[in-house]
């Protein structure tokens, strides 16, 4: 399910006034630097309304959790519709296909998506155990029908640590297998789930660590709903890293750090350009 093409955007409000101190942002449609949006209960004004003040800023709509079994059909496939004739992505949760795998039921789950909207599919296990083989199958099942397919690694549980080589071997794999970029684990909240300690803080000798073992790191999608955690990779990997579960609200201010037109980042950009 290929979506539409987005159309060219008005002129921004201070083009030709004020050039961006951070350069090399890229456009959509984006291969690098998407902002993937973790949506737990937008209504269709609240979608509209988000669509129209940062739809040029979104890349992908992920209903998180197994938050789109409780909608309507009708209203579920209105809302996908929308957010398809924007030409973003959009996407259920991974927990929910894990939900699937589980029950055994991933060709229904698969079909069902397809006929609600969704032109992604997340395969992850944060939750349950889900061994190479099925893994592997499950990317190429979703890429077969026509999804595009974002993996996940990392626990949800903060006492379930993978090991790095094991990290290491499934970011490989996923690739491999069709996965076009793979998330790094962090949950809604990011504290004390992989890179980040219980305060939110990132520990940089684990982002590192991941780093080391990927060939790609533009390959990954750095889950991080904070604004500390969002400045650390911006400023570790450029305006142009993937960032996901950034809260609706948070879109433009994330666009502001990228682009080095908030505090943190254009300080950054001040001092190079004093050099």
């Amino acid at each position: 399910m290929t979506p539409p093409r987005r159309t060219p955007a008005p002129s921004k409000a201070w083009d030709g006034v004020i050039r961006m101190p951070i350069a090399g942002r890229t456009r959509p449609p984006r291969a690098a630097g998407l902002t993937m949006v973790i949506d737990k209960n937008l209504g269709l004004r609240q979608l509209a309304d988000l669509l129209e003040l940062a739809g040029d800023y979104v890349d992908v709509i992920k209903l998180t959790f197994g938050t789109s079994a409780f909608y309507d059909a009708p209203l579920l496939k209105a809302k996908t519709a929308k957010v398809r004739a924007r030409g973003i992505d959009i996407m259920p949760g991974g927990t929910f296909l894990e939900v699937a795998l589980w029950q055994g039921v991933l060709d229904g789950y698969l079909r069902r998506a397809r006929s609600l909207g969704f032109t992604m599919i997340e395969v992850s296990d944060g939750t349950i155990d889900v061994d190479p083989a099925t893994r592997a199958d499950a990317i190429e099942r979703c890429r077969d029908r026509g999804f595009k397919v974002v993996s996940e690694v990392g626990k949800k549980d903060p006492t379930d640590v993978v090991p790095l080589a094991e990290l290491h071997r499934q970011i490989r794999d996923d690739l491999a297998h069709g996965a076009s970029k793979v998330i790094i684990e962090a949950r809604e909240a990011g504290k004390g789930v992989g890179i980040f300690d219980k305060e939110g803080k990132t520990r940089a000798d684990e982002m590192e660590n991941i780093v080391a073992g990927v060939a790609d790191p533009g390959a990954l999608i750095w889950e991080a709903p904070l604004k500390n955690q969002q400045q650390d990779l911006i400023l570790r990997f450029g305006p142009n890293v993937n960032l996901g579960n950034i809260p609706p609200e948070e879109v433009l201010a994330l666009e502001a750090l990228r682009q080095g037109v908030r505090g943190d980042t254009l300080k950054r950009a001040y001092l190079a350009g004093r050099r």
